[in-house]
């Protein structure tokens, strides 16, 4: 990191008291308590916490606490272009989108951000990771803008540095107008890396470098980016296997399925976690295990577009690293993440019946599956003593979810639940269901202001 304080400097002390404390990587409390020091976690266990002094105290009752949530793939300027082509598949989708998103700048992303994390800590997000990559030339620091943004809400951000250098006339699908060199690809995000990743513990913005996809990238620019994201640390991010389509261009033009054509490139890995992987085999799923490769599973995102549903039971069997993933709010029009568990618990029922995936495995990989498919379960994801306070409090007392016994099961087979706070290193971002870093009201106008400026630009 170079000249840029990305780190959490942490909040006060607390204990939340008297809540269902579902630690995710431990025991679970049904009356327990979460004593927070420093930003981190001090003390998770049942009953009262011990007595001390200078300690806030938060009563927990008729609450669920759990980890804050954990975004694996988002594109947040996609909150600018939300409803539009409706009923098109994903290719038809993305061309009818390339020439709106062709005129972003550095202003309409930064009200894209700000609507966008607000959005997502409203639901009971801390962390959340985005795929930005479509970098328009002469429109201005977007880079720095979604970080700036961030910072104002309060949210830990993964920030995966995508770009795309492949345009139609190579055969891709985006205009070439909107596509990068490879060596305006690769600097650009260097220069992010520079910037503003900070691998200490607790930091707030992180960089991963992300290519956008196998059509709309060339074999250089992906070989070169794995190079570039080993040398300097940092994680590598792509779509893969969202569609049928991709797999059969895969085919026709590389002679290999998607994960197949990622192997030869050397994209499998710890290092490497992949957006959506609908379309895997079983020979696929079991090189994605061997490896440590991670998935972002979408299931909103996937069932607005048709591209299918994910094969979660399986890969979590194999062992590979699940987390979830709203995906851009353009294909998953204000989707929340805490509503992703209850579309991921029932895509997978629906494929393989009530026993394919259970209401606490739903909550593990929006909380600890993601940390570890962003590389920080050292961190995040769970109430572990010692992690980071990413904590949300849920209220669960309320009219219906107070007939639901198990609070685990209210907050994932019903619609999200109220949430009471949420703190991100012990500081308060969101208190009662309302945002006390920036304004929701703030946020949304920005978010309005960021849809009507495109649209703008885009009509002349």
């Amino acid at each position: 990191m170079n000249g840029f304080d990305t780190g959490s400097t942490g909040g006060g002390a607390f204990v939340i008291e008297g809540a269902h404390v579902v630690t995710v990587e431990g025991d679970e409390y049904a009356d327990g308590h979460v004593l927070v020091r420093g930003g981190r976690i001090a003390a998770v266990g049942p009953g009262p916490a011990p007595a001390a002094e200078g300690v806030e105290r938060v009563d927990g009752r008729g609450c669920l606490v759990t980890p804050g949530l954990v975004n694996t793939h988002h594109h947040l300027y996609q909150w600018a272009t939300q409803g539009l082509f409706a009923d098109g598949t994903l290719f038809e989708w993305l061309v009818g989108s390339y020439r709106i998103w062709g005129r972003l700048d550095a202003e309409v992303v930064s009200g894209t951000t700000s609507a966008g994390l607000a959005h997502l800590a409203l639901s009971g997000c801390t962390t959340a990771s985005d795929h930005h990559y479509v970098h328009p030339s002469g429109r201005g620091d977007i880079v720095a803008a979604e970080v700036e943004a961030a910072r104002e809400v309060g949210v830990r951000l993964d920030l995966a540095r995508g770009s795309m250098d492949r345009g139609r006339g190579q055969g891709g699908l985006p205009p070439d107008a909107i596509v990068e060199t490879l060596e305006r690809a690769l600097s650009g995000t260097e220069a992010a890396i520079d910037t503003y990743h900070d691998a200490s513990f607790g930091s707030m913005t992180r960089v991963a470098v992300a290519p956008c996809s196998p059509f709309s990238v060339s074999r250089e620019l992906m070989v070169e980016s794995a190079a570039l994201a080993r040398d300097r640390g940092v994680r590598l991010h792509t779509h893969l296997a969202e569609t049928l389509d991709e797999e059969e261009q895969c085919l026709a033009e590389f002679g290999c399925t998607p994960v197949e054509y990622a192997d030869e490139l050397g994209w499998l890995g710890e290092d490497v976690w992949f957006a959506h992987a609908v379309h895997l085999s079983d020979a696929a799923i079991g090189r994605l295990a061997a490896t440590g490769t991670g998935v972002a599973h979408c299931p909103t995102s996937n069932a607005r577009l048709g591209a299918g549903i994910c094969r979660v039971p399986e890969l979590l069997e194999a062992g590979v690293p699940v987390g979830l993933g709203v995906d851009g709010p353009a294909s998953s029009e204000l989707t929340s993440l805490a509503g992703e568990m209850h579309q991921a618990l029932l895509m997978a029922r629906a494929r393989q019946g009530p026993g394919a995936l259970s209401a606490r495995q739903a909550l593990e990989m929006a909380t600890l599956g993601g940390a570890r498919v962003l590389g920080r379960e050292s961190e995040l994801g769970s109430l572990t003593v010692g992690k980071l306070a990413d904590i949300a409090l849920w209220r669960v007392d309320g009219f219906g979810y107070d007939v639901i016994d198990d609070p685990v099961v209210a907050a994932v087979f019903g619609p999200p639940p109220p949430l009471e706070r949420l703190w991100v290193g012990g500081d308060t971002v969101v208190d009662r269901g309302e945002l006390r870093t920036l304004s929701a009201e703030t946020a949304a106008a920005r978010g309005r202001t960021a849809h009507r400026t495109l649209m703008q630009e885009v009509s002349r």
